[in-house]
């Protein structure tokens, strides 16, 4: 065979979001390919590389080590135009663990495949690797602040191969979920391309894993008049859900599109000027350190305006309960980090349910007794009981999402 394909001892996991800048990597014509790597759907490994900064490809150790130590590497490292020249933030690694038999197997490689799937599929070769070890202590303290194994991400990352391969991407095509939602997966150059047909003179994006409710709507519809009062004809909404792993907990991205379609149907948001996107990132529940990261990837979709929320990336402690993260530190580091002087920060405003005006309203701590918080927690809990939650805290349809999602969850259970 002239690809001198082995059978494989181990299997590789790596999650595969190849969005490039333009579509159609491809490489020249098929370089000799010492072996292949078996690849399968899996959250560790992220070369959305190529959806956020369009990136060479997986980290190399000098890479690898100034991202994690400075969080800004030089810029020679990125090929989208927007990155070019000075420092970049790039607050996590782009990496790819494999285990010490892979290592064994593919260090004297010039070059090698990548597949997909039962088939097989080939999906990209990795050129010019280089080994490194994965020191996984080092990478998680500093990229998640935090030892303890049973943060959900920390738990996968200690679980993944004991070195790392740093190397060039070549992708052949554009990589399909088949799932139904790849029509919204739309590249940075694509959703500049939108916000151009649209006549945008003002990209503000707001990121969430969980459902939209009117609290977040009213949070996006006051973005958009600040920023018609600041002079900008036709600002432009990016709402753009995380679309990578998540926890166990969270609502699925599927469930998730389907409410955010039922809150644009039902006119909260306004569809004329707002795109509905994916961004294809796991959820690392990193905090601070994550949050630049989600800024950095919308300053490449035309972003200058970014909505950052409260406790953005951050998750309770496993071990304590206690939040991991201190809640405001996400949008202070936003303000501060350099590498992201392109992106004007729009803090969150906290909302909560008005039991008076029988809405959604921003919270007034004068008028504290007017209000109630409905928690993540109560309102799964309404929606798998089959109840109503309050007149005004989410659109109509968008509930019955949620709320048929959650009764077949409970009825399975």
């Amino acid at each position: 065979s002239p690809y001198c394909i082995p059978s494989l001892a181990q299997v590789l996991y790596v999650y595969l979001f190849f969005f490039f800048h333009h579509v159609g990597a491809f490489p020249s014509p098929f370089c000799s390919w010492g072996y292949f790597i078996q690849i399968f759907v899996h959250p560790l490994c992220h070369p959305l590389v190529c959806h956020t900064t369009n990136v060479h490809g997986f980290c190399e150790v000098y890479f690898f080590v100034v991202i994690i130590l400075t969080l800004c590497p030089s810029s020679e490292w990125f090929l989208f135009p927007v990155f070019q020249g000075g420092t970049v933030n790039q607050s996590v690694p782009i990496v790819l663990p494999i285990t010490e038999g892979d290592k064994e197997r593919l260090e004297n490689c010039s070059s090698f495949l990548l597949t997909y799937g039962e088939d097989d599929s080939p999906v990209a070769i990795l050129s010019a690797p280089e080994f490194f070890p994965h020191n996984k202590e080092e990478r998680v303290c500093r990229q998640w602040g935090t030892s303890t194994r049973e943060h959900p991400y920390v738990k996968m990352v200690m679980a993944s191969g004991d070195w790392l391969v740093g190397g060039d991407l070549k992708v052949f095509e554009r990589i399909r979920w088949g799932d139904g939602l790849d029509s919204f997966r739309l590249t940075p150059n694509e959703l500049r391309k939108e916000f151009s047909r649209r006549g945008a003179d003002a990209i503000f994006a707001f990121q969430l894993r969980n459902p939209i409710h009117n609290g977040h709507a009213i949070l996006m519809t006051e973005t958009r008049k600040r920023l018609e009062e600041k002079g900008f004809n036709h600002p432009v909404l990016l709402l753009h859900p995380l679309g990578g792993w998540t926890k166990a907990d969270d609502v699925p991205l599927d469930v998730r599109m389907k409410q955010h379609q039922a809150v644009l149907e039902d006119g909260v948001l306004d569809p004329s000027n707002t795109v509905l996107a994916i961004f294809p990132s796991p959820m690392m529940y990193a905090g601070p350190t994550e949050v630049q990261w989600h800024a950095k990837a919308r300053i490449a979709c035309g972003a200058q305006f970014y909505i950052v929320g409260r406790d953005p990336a951050g998750m309770p402690n496993p071990e304590t309960g206690k939040d991991l993260y201190d809640a405001t530190h996400g949008r202070k580091v936003l303000q501060l980090a350099p590498g992201l002087p392109q992106l004007e920060i729009v803090p969150f405003r906290v909302a909560a349910y008005n039991t008076q005006n029988q809405r959604m309203e921003f919270f007034d701590p004068e008028r504290r007794d007017e209000f109630e918080f409905i928690s993540g927690t109560k309102m799964r809990r309404l929606a798998a009981s089959g109840e109503e939650p309050p007149q005004g805290f989410m659109a109509p349809r968008a509930w019955k999402v949620l709320k048929s999602f959650y009764e077949s969850r409970s009825d399975k259970s």
